[in-house]
């Protein structure tokens, strides 16, 4: 779209959905490629560290993204898409300056010929419809109603994250013995592909009690809750709710910041690992369950493991009462309200990014 906007004068800017930090990365990997004929995907199961302009900390190439080493054409599908970054007349970025000071500094900064970036974030949809056709979500409200402020830890793992059955025992016995008050998301895995379709998004337990260890949904009963989909943003938003054990999606993390929920980072696919990584290591905003997790999204892929033991203690840390994350978490949220406000940053840069467009077509 790029190239036919081109030939027709007219400009043409990307919204870029993901972190500042890894539109970063986007450019460094395509031009070691490109200007030093590195090969990206020789990192695989590699333990060296990246120096990238984007991030403070040395980048471990476990937290790279799956796709990026994909030899079988992912990894060149991946970078070229920075190339065509390249050729827009600016990008905005769905950030704000004070989550990702250093890595917006690095893109204006360390990236050489690329396009002004515009940080306009969080934007985030905070509309909280809770309405549904079984009515599911007034359920799930009416619970949260019932338990005492900052108690709950909400599991949830976005529109494609689902466990296998292994795993999923693991994290029931991870959260029974914690003894934390819960509200966990399970959905289960799509089904084996066929050669008539091949499914990719996770469907709904009739009965959880299937998976989940035997006599679990008796014994937490009175501090717990398992359900299927969940209205993220209207649970994050309970008073009730103190911790969120999270995939690590651009958006929930955006959405956790906004309102004050701290998160254990337990990154699933895509470009979750980095994210996970900033949070934890970067901004040391989150407690760390396992942040080089990948899953194979493919269907049939196979799954890694997370220890009960790892998990237990990540929502432990989380729900920390005086804990650092908690603080830090607190401080960024007031951040993000006034970015988005009148005179805020990301306020200041919607202006700024009206005015270069006015320039270019003058």
């Amino acid at each position: 779209m790029t190239d036919v906007a081109n030939q027709f004068g007219a400009p043409t800017y990307l919204y870029f959905t993901s972190s500042a930090a890894t539109l970063g990365l986007m450019y460094y990997l395509q031009a070691k490629r490109d200007k030093e004929d590195h090969d990206v995907t020789e990192l695989k199961d590699s333990k060296s560290e990246l120096s990238i302009p984007s991030y403070v900390n040395f980048v471990p190439a476990k937290v790279l993204p799956s796709v990026v080493l994909d030899k079988d054409g992912g990894s060149k599908m991946f970078l070229d898409l920075a190339i065509g970054f390249r050729k827009v007349k600016g990008i905005i970025v769905n950030t704000f300056q004070e989550l990702e000071s250093h890595g917006i500094e690095s893109l204006l900064t360390s990236y050489g010929d690329v396009p002004p970036v515009f940080p306009v974030g969080p934007l985030l949809n905070l509309k909280n419809t809770t309405d549904d056709d079984d009515g599911k979500s007034g359920e799930i409200m009416t619970w949260l109603n019932e338990q005492p402020e900052r108690s709950i830890v909400f599991l949830c793992f976005g529109s494609m994250g689902s466990f296998g059955e292994e795993q999923v025992k693991e994290m029931a016995i991870a959260i029974e013995r914690s003894g934390q008050r819960f509200l966990w998301s399970l959905r289960r895995p799509p089904p084996p592909p066929t050669k008539e379709k091949v499914e990719f998004y996770p469907k709904e337990y009739e009965n959880p009690e299937e998976v989940l260890l035997k006599g679990f949904l008796e014994r937490t009963s009175s501090i717990g809750k398992v359900i299927g989909w969940a209205p993220q943003t209207a649970v994050l938003s309970h008073p009730s709710v103190g911790g969120f054990v999270s995939h690590c999606g651009w958006n929930s993390t955006l959405e956790s910041i906004w309102y004050g929920v701290p998160i254990a980072a337990w990154p699933v696919y895509a470009e979750q690992q980095l994210n996970a990584f900033q949070l934890v290591v970067e901004l040391g905003m989150s407690a760390e369950i396992k942040i080089d997790y990948h899953t194979n999204m493919r269907p049939g892929g196979r799954e890694m493991f997370v220890t009960a033991e790892e998990i237990e203690s990540g929502i432990r840390r989380l729900m920390s009462d005086d804990g650092e994350i908690r603080k830090k978490v607190k401080v960024m949220k007031e951040k993000s309200r006034m970015a988005v406000s009148e005179g805020g940053s990301s306020y200041t840069t919607i202006r700024h990014f009206i005015r270069n467009h006015l320039m270019i077509n003058d």
